[in-house]
This record gives C-alpha cells, sequence and structure tokens, in this order.
C-alpha cells in the first residue's frame, strides 16, 4: 500500500480504535487492521501527532506498579473520523474510475 494512502487510513484508525475505548499503545497495534502493518515504532510518533492536532488526549493510570499512558478522543477526532467516513464516496468514485482505465 503506498505510504501516504497508509499514513491516512492509519491516523483514522488508531482513531477509530480509541473511539470505542480509551486505549493504550500496545492495545491499539492488536485492534488496527493488521494490513497496515502498525508498529509501535510507527504508532507513537503517530498518536504525538494526533495529540498535538487536539484529535486525542492523553492520561496515566497505574498498572501492575507502573503509569500506563490511556488515549481518548476528542470531539475534534470524532468529527474527522466523521468526515473520512464522509469522503467514502469520493474515494469510491476514484477507485472505479482507476479501474474503468485499468480495464480498457
Amino acid at each position: 500500500m503506498d505510504a501516504q494512502m497508509k499514513r491516512g487510513f492509519l491516523e483514522v484508525c488508531v482513531l477509530a480504535s480509541i473511539k470505542r475505548q480509551d486505549s493504550y499503545g500496545y492495545q491499539i497495534v492488536k485492534d488496527v487492521p493488521a494490513v497496515l502493518n502498525l508498529t509501535e515504532s510507527t504508532l507513537y510518533p503517530l498518536l504525538k501527532r494526533l495529540e498535538s492536532a487536539g484529535l486525542l488526549v492523553v492520561y496515566s493510570v497505574e498498572h501492575n506498579g507502573r503509569l500506563r499512558k490511556y488515549y481518548r478522543i476528542t470531539d475534534a477526532g470524532v468529527a474527522h473520523i466523521d468526515e473520512f467516513l464522509r469522503e467514502r464516496d469520493d474515494v469510491i468514485a476514484i477507485y472505479d474510475y482507476v479501474k474503468r482505465g485499468a480495464n480498457q
């Protein structure tokens, strides 16, 4: 998958994972579709960008004597997912156009 396309999908998939319930890094990696090949080294900079953009917030909870960072989606993050979903028809139209061209 193209790196730019993958990046856009990763962002919205991470937000969707967190929208289901507040979560932490390792769990998010497990939740995101495997086809995206999300690793922790890719996830943490992405989470930082999403936090900087105001799409999620971070808080810590003690777990087994250590602090674990949890991520919670914000209203802006939910709006970002909604915008992505509204663009679905446009994306399908582009795929259909490419498919028609490839089949000629």
